[in-house]
């Protein structure tokens, strides 16, 4: 078995799209978790992954990049809260949000702390998406160790968390703001009609070509005036391509 029936495999069986990412990285983590569980090669490493839920939901968290915190680069999300004062709220009072391949579901809820922060009225509606239903359940679950709401301020963990035998279980208010659904950034729809779409530090790892239509399918998600707000490190340098313009470092308009 070669790389391109490994990748035929996966997509048959787990309908992830393997050739929409950067090809050398993809083959050097492909590479780097077989040695870690011991498969001599592909086929072998297929076998493992399918009669060994283990090994299916390790290849998923490193493939999928399972990373992320409450509040990633704070001073970036001050910024944003900035942007939804002044650019998003006074247009409307209850906003539309995505959070895209949001993991744990850390990203979620803080844009719910935030949303719920500078407009308690507002009937905000978030919508938490990742490829991982077995990490969606645990983002659904809203239950954190202390390790990670580390970058939580001390107003919103008193106000938002309850602490239960040493873990932050989030409040059934936040919750309520949130619809966690499984999708794929790749082969499923988008919703329309999106006042701010937060995708950070996952386009960086597909191929150009996938790149330039996602940020193209944001776009036409996104009201007019709606803002993209992406990682610290993957700057969108042709977003007048897409019809962006700029709102801050990382963060897009759509003019």
């Amino acid at each position: 078995m070669d790389i391109f029936d490994f990748e035929k495999w996966i997509f048959n069986n787990f309908n992830i799209d393997l050739s929409a990412y950067k090809s050398n990285q993809l083959h050097r983590r492909i590479n780097s978790l077989m040695s870690r569980v011991g498969a001599k090669n592909l086929q072998e490493y297929t076998y493992m992954l399918a009669e060994d839920k283990e090994q299916k939901q390790k290849f998923l968290d490193f493939i999928t990049i399972n990373v992320t915190e409450f509040f990633r680069n704070p001073e970036l999300f001050d910024e944003l809260r900035k942007k939804i004062k002044e650019e998003l709220l006074v247009k409307n009072n209850s906003l539309k949000v995505w959070s895209a391949a949001c993991s744990t579901g850390a990203e979620p809820y803080s844009l719910a702390m935030i949303l719920d922060e500078l407009a308690p009225l507002g009937r905000h509606k978030i919508i938490a998406t990742d490829i991982d239903s077995t990490i969606l359940s645990r983002a659904k679950l809203g239950e954190y160790q202390e390790s990670e709401v580390k970058n939580i301020k001390d107003e919103y963990l008193n106000k938002y968390f309850k602490k239960q035998n040493n873990n932050y279980i989030v409040d059934y208010k936040l919750k309520s703001m949130i619809n966690f659904i499984k999708h794929d950034l790749i082969l499923d729809d988008y919703n329309k009609g999106l006042d701010l779409i937060v995708c950070r530090n996952v386009v960086i790892y597909f191929n150009t070509d996938v790149k330039n239509k996602i940020y193209k399918r944001f776009y036409d998600s996104l009201k007019p005036g709606g803002l993209l707000f992406v990682g610290a490190t993957e700057s969108i340098y042709n977003y007048k391509e897409f019809g962006f313009e700029k709102s801050s470092t990382f963060i897009y308009r759509k003019a």
